[in-house]
């Protein structure tokens, strides 16, 4: 017999829990609770989002994990039933559920405010990601099982190809294009693709940390070169007689500081790759979030000899536990990244492959890449202004024009890694700029994100927090 809907407890729209979450907890509780027994026909997807109000892509979600799971058989016309032989048993974590309550799948810390590398996650399309997951889930077919290619799903790299030539002036095929597990992943594979222990590779001091340690782990020498209002100082990087093999730089927004590398900057940056016969890697983590002009184009745009390496990431434009980058390869090097690849890559999920192509061909990326600017755009100014109507004049705030983090200049006498501790204690996230320099003195500074700071009077609380740990 089906079950009513009504039987199970009120979903919670305020939940952190996807909606459709809920749901397969309900079932699964039902299930264990006896509510549902063996061979009971559970109500039809289109009946139940009916009754509770929901897309009809959102049902069949859950009805898809508890199939996948086995709680469920569907049996065409006869309609869905619960398995037959099922195990009632409750595990220790389900037992201690309450009434209404729903178990979390991964059980994480809350997000601290200014938390650094995360997008705005209250305002991705969750539900839109629900149905194209469940879209995917139900279009898999016997071969799909099977290995993955290690390049990357081949509809996956169309669409990245198509994206980058329309948004970021990138001229490339589809061969051109490697999907990563991140950043770390693409680094790698360029590294033992085209450099050799001991090689010299400048970075951008201060610059993002993870690409020195990962470049000294493999055995290369991490250079680094000194970074002004123009980016990095390109005429040390070339000259000195330094014989690097490669430079790691970040041109759109500067990582940490923002700045955009100048045009004169990327053209001698290119002449040097050509005439050294060396390898420019670009990073462009975040360049799609520019506030004061449109996006800046890539500085592979500029590549007309086959010397930039473009490595662009999911993590910062969707969310990080998608982990998911890309690497775009000049044509006369994808021989060499495809055997390289064979050993280095193939740590991305096909089915979320096939999510994140779809996303793209039907226009939501697009979309949501517009929103998100707009977004954090309010974002930046409102944070800017709550901030500083705490902390008053004494602090200053670098003028950028775009990114996703904050640099707050603290005084000299003021030591930034030591306020990062008691922020950290405190409940929130920070950043000391001074940990991002080699040798170049920044002076101290807060690196603080502000994508998912809400509004102008949460801004202006956090910011009397920290002036109050700052005494």
């Amino acid at each position: 017999m089906t079950r009513p809907a009504q039987r199970f407890s009120p979903l919670d729209p305020a939940s952190p829990e996807p909606i459709y979450r809920q749901i397969y907890w309900r079932f699964r509780s039902a299930i264990s609770e006896g509510i549902l027994a063996p061979g009971d026909r559970i109500p039809a997807a289109r009946a139940l989002a009916k009754e509770l109000g929901l897309a009809r892509g959102t049902v069949d979600t859950a009805y898809s994990l508890l199939t996948a799971e086995g709680y469920v058989q569907p049996r065409g016309q006869a309609g869905t039933i619960v398995t037959a032989g099922i195990s009632l048993g409750m595990d220790s974590t389900q037992g201690a559920l309450g009434v209404g309550e729903t178990a979390p799948i991964r059980d994480k810390p809350p997000v601290l405010p200014f938390q650094m590398a995360l997008p705005a996650l209250d305002a991705f399309p969750r539900k839109i990601w629900a149905q194209l997951g469940a879209r995917c889930v139900r279009a898999t077919r016997v071969q799909d099982m099977a290995l993955p290619s290690v390049h990357g799903l081949e509809s996956l790299r169309t669409a990245i190809a198509t994206y980058l030539q329309v948004s970021r002036g990138i001229d490339c095929s589809p061969a051109q294009v490697f999907v990563t597990s991140g950043y770390r992943n693409t680094l790698a594979l360029i590294a033992h693709t085209l450099l050799t222990p001991g090689d010299r590779v400048c970075v951008e001091d201060p610059g993002y940390p993870p690409t020195r340690q990962l470049l000294s782990q493999l055995g290369m020498e991490p250079v680094p070169i000194s970074v002004d209002d123009d980016g990095m100082r390109v005429d040390q990087a070339t000259g000195n007689g330094l014989g690097a093999r490669a430079a790691v730089v970040t041109p759109a927004h500067q990582s940490p500081l923002c700045v955009s590398l100048s045009l004169p900057r990327r053209l001698a940056l290119l002449d040097w790759a050509m005439q050294q016969n060396a390898w420019v890697v670009e990073d462009d983590y975040d360049g799609e979030y520019r506030y004061v002009s449109r996006p800046l184009p890539a500085l592979k745009s500029l590549d007309r000899h086959g010397r930039v390496l473009y490595a662009g990431t999911f993590s910062k434009v969707l969310f990080p536990g998608i982990r998911m980058g890309y690497l775009v390869v000049p044509p006369d090097q994808v021989q060499r990244f495809e055997q390289m690849g064979q050993l280095f890559l193939g740590g991305c999920p096909e089915l979320t492959q096939a999510i994140v192509a779809t996303f793209l061909t039907e226009g939501h990326f697009a979309r949501h890449i517009q929103r998100m600017r707009k977004l954090y755009a309010q974002r930046r100014e409102d944070t800017v202004r709550g901030l500083k109507k705490a902390l008053g004049e004494g602090f200053r705030i670098d003028a950028q024009p775009g990114g996703m983090h904050l640099i707050l200049r603290l005084s000299e006498d003021k030591s930034d890694t030591g306020l990062v501790s008691r922020l950290r204690q405190a409940g929130i996230y920070a950043e000391a700029l001074t940990g991002w320099s080699i040798e170049n003195a920044t002076g101290p500074a807060l690196l603080l994100g502000f994508a998912n700071i809400e509004s102008e009077d949460v801004a202006e609380h956090l910011g009397r927090r920290i002036l109050a740990l700052m005494s």
